[in-house]
Order: structure tokens, then sequence, then C-alpha cells
């Protein structure tokens, strides 16, 4: 696409939100909603079409070259992307649950399941490029100084094999040897004995004419094309039906041709980009030295001849506004002396009388108070129940205001000149430099190094959030239309991670305006991903990966005073080095009701009275998410548990249309080839109740060198997964229903 393509799709992008404006901000005043459907449906609604917005924008700010719009561009990506999480808050509180189906609303609107998914924006991880690239070599450096090999803690079990076994497998290989010895030598006897029967066997003379050779010939030709053409036309119809998947099209010229247009397009971005903050720091330096000093000194001679007629008008000088009343900026209002004179005589005297008040009738007073708030929150409570629902205010449609910079420099000049500026305000800004030099004597490198040498701050795997495979759910608000709940899929899991997860700790001005959420918990059984999610977190936003894992703090930082120390560490390094994902694996564990004998020695409720205290510093502008996984989070205790890990997150068991479309991927990735004779339709039914995890390690066993050399001669059947399969416990039913409890 050409830049006119893009700026055209920006033009669409920003009609399409201006007509959503405006059913946002209505001309009549928006009315209580009482029906919780109709109210689901509408934020539904609203939520797709800033999706495909949000999609839009993207692609332009990715691609798009001029830095002026691109900036622009951004300022609006950064908008729709908080006002996505705000109404995936409201659903959240409306319908008591963190997973929505949109089947109907995605019918109603003619979109596919695809237009559901979140993108994921390009910038988060190309615009820090240079630092993720200097922190992967200083992390590669201090891990070579300290003598590390890094694992990603793969465990890789060596099973002891008694002397029975032992022999067992010994008898079972030679017996094989001795049977491929035999079938060999037989072979050789049938293979002579056809020999001699060819041998003497008399050469027969042909009875056929022309006519009927050619007859014959044509025949078997005719049947040989019509098998062919009817094979084909079976195949492409199975291909359309969806029961055999299509054979994977090598990339066109056309799409070659595109991937490295946009990557030209992109270097382009970086010469424009610096071309602009070149030209930007010339402008500024001009304007600040050129016509900074005539500016500042019109306002100054303003303020002044401001100063004088009010001193004119009333005897006195009054008092410049202070910085919440405007500052400097107020006098250039519009006003004259007198009324600026007039109003703030009035604030004195509203001041004088409330005071008066307070002093005369305290007691009453307070006992009055008491009673009207009593009145007023019964009032307050009738009045909601009466109005329903209505759709909060933002933090992120209302344009924000850029200040002034001159006139905050001037504001400070002129309370100079005034003499108001006191030395508390000096006082304060140099006490607060001992501190921090006090605090600093650690510098942010020695603690980082610290922090890898001891395995607390690890590298994570790349993993991007498209690799973690799963279908939609598409019979949804179908069962919850029969009362009953279906169990989320791992789309909408999908969903979340992108919601919760890569878009506040990817952008700073979301993550200071959304909903803040500073904890997240991942629970479900082993193999459906919940590790893998955590490293994708860190993939998609350029996000540090810190492991206070029970596991991983054994023997490490011993006694409390040393706890305390190790957790003021590593949240210092997360909020220096932001965003950072500070992983908590096992996270039951923190919380035992009661520990375990074998775990005792692990300690693993160490982090439980300081964890929480730990996450109420954490505030708006800090990029930090704490993720826990769990595997049994139903033997924690519940109460602080939950207080900590106020979003959580259910991962389930894929589904017959998740696990197939399992088999198909990870099956192509370990190099077969999907054949008729392979049934994956048979594969997903069987392997209902077994998890990621499972599939992959049955995959692994049986695709060996051996057997991908071995597929044009023999072909795979589903019938050499089941043994693999056979030794793993799949999730039972129990199990999966203690998690939704």
């Amino acid at each position: 696409m050409s830049e006119s393509s893009y700026t055209r799709m920006w033009a669409q992008a920003q009609g399409a939100l201006e007509d959503l404006l405006v059913d946002e901000f209505p001309p009549i005043a928006q009315q209580p909603m009482k029906d919780r459907l109709k109210v689901f449906q509408g934020l539904a609604t609203f939520y797709l079409k800033y999706l495909q917005i949000f999609r839009s924008l993207e692609a332009v700010y990715d691609q798009i070259g001029h830095p002026q719009k691109r900036r622009v561009v951004r300022h609006v990506l950064d908008g729709v992307m908080g006002r996505l999480l705000e109404l995936k808050n409201e659903m959240v509180e409306l319908e008591f649950s963190e997973f929505h189906y949109f089947d109907d609303v995605l019918q109603d609107l003619k979109l596919t399941p695809e237009d559901l998914e979140v993108p994921i924006p390009k910038y988060f991880v190309r615009e820090k490029i240079r630092v993720l690239r200097d922190r992967e070599k200083m992390l590669a450096h201090i891990m070579a100084k300290g003598g590390h090999i890094e694992h990603f803690e793969q465990v890789v079990s060596v099973q002891t094999m008694s002397l029975e076994e032992a022999v067992r497998v010994l008898q079972v290989c030679e017996r094989a040897r001795q049977g491929r010895l035999r079938h060999h030598f037989m072979k050789e006897i049938r293979q002579a004995e056809k020999e001699e029967m060819a041998a003497k066997s008399p050469t027969s003379t042909s009875t056929l004419d022309p006519d009927q050779a050619a007859t014959c010939i044509q025949k078997v030709w005719l049947g040989y094309r019509q098998r062919k053409r009817t094979k084909r036309e079976r195949l492409e119809e199975f291909i359309f039906l969806g029961m055999v998947p299509p054979e994977q099209p090598m990339p066109s010229a056309a799409q070659l041709k595109a991937q490295q247009v946009e990557a030209t397009r992109r270097l382009v971005q970086e010469e424009n980009e610096a071309e602009y903050q070149g030209v930007l720091v010339s402008v500024k330096e001009s304007v600040r030295f050129v016509d900074g000093p005539d500016i500042r000194e019109t306002l100054q001679e303003q303020i002044r001849q401001w100063f004088i007629e009010c001193r004119d008008a009333t005897g006195k000088f009054p008092d410049l506004p202070s910085t919440e009343e405007g500052g400097s900026a107020a006098i250039f209002a519009q006003k004259t002396p007198e009324q600026v004179a007039a109003e703030l005589a009035a604030k004195e005297e509203e001041k004088e009388k409330r005071n008066r008040w307070k002093d005369k009738n305290g007691g009453k007073e307070q006992k009055e108070k008491k009673k009207d708030k009593k009145v007023k929150n019964k009032r307050k409570k009738g009045e909601e129940e009466q109005k329903g629902w209505k759709m909060p205010p933002s933090h992120f449609l209302p344009t924000v205001l850029d200040g002034n910079k001159i006139k905050a420099v001037l504001n400070i000049l002129c309370h100079f000149e005034l003499g108001q500026v006191g030395d508390d305000s000096d006082a304060e800004g140099l006490s607060c430099v001992p501190r921090a030099q006090a605090r600093g004597r650690l510098t942010i490198e020695s603690l980082y190094e610290e922090l890898v040498l001891e395995g607390l701050l690890i590298r994570p795997m790349n993993i991007k959030l498209s690799e973690y495979i799963g279908e939609f759910s598409y019979m949804g608000t179908t069962l919850r239309q029969a009362d009953i709940e279906p169990m989320p899929s791992l789309s909408d899991v999908r969903q979340l991670i992108a919601l919760y997860g890569i878009l506040p700790l990817g952008s700073q001005a979301v993550h200071e305006k959304a909903p803040l959420i500073k904890a997240l918990l991942l629970a479900g059984p082993a193999g459906v991903g919940k590790r893998m999610l955590v490293h994708t977190l860190c993939t998609e936003t350029g996000a540090n990966l810190f492991n206070l894992s029970p596991g991983n703090l054994t023997g490490k930082y011993p006694g409390r005073s040393c706890l305390q120390y190790l957790l003021h560490m590593v949240f210092k390094v997360a909020r220096q080095l932001q965003p950072s994902v500070i992983w908590i694996g096992d996270a039951e564990k923190t919380f035992y009701k009661k520990v375990p004998k074998p775990e005792k020695e692990m300690e693993p409720k160490r982090l439980k009275k300081d964890l929480v205290k730990v996450l109420k510093t954490l505030k708006c502008e800090d990029r930090v998410l704490v993720v826990g996984t769990t595997r049994r989070p139903f033997e924690a205790d519940l109460k602080p548990f939950c207080k900590v890990y106020k979003k959580i997150i259910l991962i389930p068991r894929p589904d017959y249309a998740s696990r197939l479309v399992l088999w198909r991927e990870f099956l192509l990735g370990g190099g077969a080839h999907l054949t008729p004779s392979l049934d994956l339709s048979s594969l997903a039914k069987v392997t209902d109740g077994y998890t990621q995890g499972h599939i992959l390690q049955a995959v692994r066993l049986v695709l060996t060198q051996r057997r991908l050399a071995q597929q044009t001669t023999r072909p795979l059947t589903a019938a050499e997964f089941i043994p693999p399969l056979a030794r793993q416990d799949p999730v039972y039913k129990e199990e999966e229903e203690a998690f939704k409890v």
C-alpha cells in the first residue's frame, strides 16, 4: 500500500470515530437504562467498533511516514486503546465475569471472529529496539561473567531403569534384529524363485489385433483420467467444506514485495523522525533566544501595568493568583482589575464566614451533618435504584489541553519580583537531594547485575501472542440464553492477556488513565500455557521478567530484613526499567492454608505479608505488573489470595475446535505431511481432556527424524499418537469443577 492509501485509511478511521463520538455524546441527555441485556448489547457494539478503528489506526501509525502526522495518530491511537479498556471494565462490572461472548453481535455487524482479535501495536517494541538490544547485550555479559548457563526451566527428567527392564529392552532389540534378518533372507529366496519361474515359462505371442489393443489402451487411459479428475474434485470439495486442510501456499511475489515495501517505509520513518527532531531543536533554540526575551518582556510589562491599575482602583497591590487558580494566565482572561479584585475579595469573605460559622456552631453542625449524610445516603441509594445504568465519564474521550510553558516560567518570575517565593519551597527541593543520594548508593546497574546473578531477573523466551493457539467460541451466547454458563475458549484468554497485560504495559498514556491492574493471576491445570503467556507479555511489550517464585527464592536472602531488601530492590529496578513483569510461579504456595511437611524448608509463605504492602506502593505511572500462575488455587487461603490478585483469568483445557487447530499446527510445525490417512478429527475427539502440553509432547515423541523420513512410503496415522497419550493423565472433570468453584 502507498502513502496515499494509508492516508485514506486514516480518514476512514477518523470518520468512523467521529460517528462513534456522536453516539457517545448524544445531543439529548441519556436516560437511565434498566434492561441489562440491552446495556450489554450497546457496550459490545461500541467495543467492536472501537476495535475496528484501533486496528486501522495501528496499521496507519506503523506505516505512515510523516512524523507530525504520526504524532497525531499516536495521540488518537492511545485514546482508542484506553477507551477499549474502559468499555471492557464496564462489561465486567455489568456481567460480573471476565469473559464475554460476542457471537450474536458479530453476526449483526457482519464481522468474523478474526475481527475480534485485539491487535498488538508494533511500536511497543519497535520504538525502543535499541534499548532492548543494549539490555540484551548487558544481560549476556553479566551472565557470561558470572558463569551462568541460561535455561528456561525446562526440566529433563532422567528415569532410572531396573535390571529386569534393561534385560527386557535388550531382548526386544535382539528379537527385532533377528526378525529383520529372517525377513531379508526369505525375501531373497522368493525373488530367486520368481526369476526361475520366469526363465522356465515360454514366451507368449499376442493374439490381439491393433484395433483391440488401441481400445484396451484407451479404456485404461480414460479410466485413469476420470479417477484422477474425480479425486481432485473430491479434494476441492473437502477443502471447501473444511474437512481437509488446504495446502500451505508459498508466499507470492506480490506478498514478498509488500513486505519489502513495509520494511523500506519503516526505514524512511526513522530518517524522517531524525530530521524532524533536528529541526525541532533548532526551532526551539531560535524561539527561546530570539523571540523568547521579547515575549517575556511584553508579558511582564502587561502584568506590571495590571498591578498598577489594581493598586489605583483598590488602594493596594493584589496577590498574584496561585497555580491552582491559573497563575499569571488568569490575568489575561479579559477581566478588568476591578473585577479581579472583587473576585479575590469575595473569596476572602467566604473563607472568613466559614471560619466564623465553624467557631459558633461546631458541635451542632457536626451532628446535623451526620444526619444529613444518612438522609443523603438513603436518598442516593433510592435514586440509584430508580436511575438504573448510565455510561460513566471517560478519561480518554475528552481532549487534553497542553500547558503553556512560557506562562509557567513567567509565573515563577513574577513571584520572584513580588517577593512571594518563600524559603520553604527551596528547602524542600534541597532536602530531597541528600535523601536521593543516600538511597542511590547502589546504582541501578549494580542492582540489575545482582538480580541477574541471583537468578531473579531472567531472559524471557521470544514468544508472540499469536503463537498461543486457540479457536473462537461460537456457542457462547446460545448457551447463556439456555442458562448454561459456557467454559471460556482459548481465544477469550488470548484477548484478556492483550487487554489486561499487553496494552497497559506497552503504553504509558494508557496505563496512567485506564483502570489500574496491579496483579494478575493465571489459573489452570498443568500444560495449558500459563508460563508461555508470561513470556508472551514480556515479548510483546519489551518488558523485564523477574522470577519471584517460591522455588526460585529457596535459600536466597534469608531473614525478614533481607527479604524486605530483596522486594525493595526488585521493585526499584522494575520501576526504573519499566515496563516490567514480576512472575510468581505456584502462587498458591505463598498463601498456603497449611504448609506441607516436604515444603517447610522452602518457606513458601515468605512473601505473604510483604507482597501486599509492596503492591500498595505501585501507582498509575508505574508500568509494573505482578503475574501469578497456579495449577491448584483451591489450596490457598482465598481471602488474602484474592486480595492480592484482583484479576483472575481461568485458562481451561482446550475444546474440540481448539484441539483440532492445535493438532494441525503442531504436526505442521514438526514437519509432518497431512494426508487423508491421518484423521485429525478423530484425534481431536480422542484427546478430550488433554491439554496443549500433552498434545505437544505426544507429537514430539512420534515425529522422530526416522519417522519423518518414512512419510513418503508410510504416511502418518492417528493410531500412532494413542500410545504416547495413554501414558499421560488427562484433566478429569473433578479437577475442572474445582477450578470453577
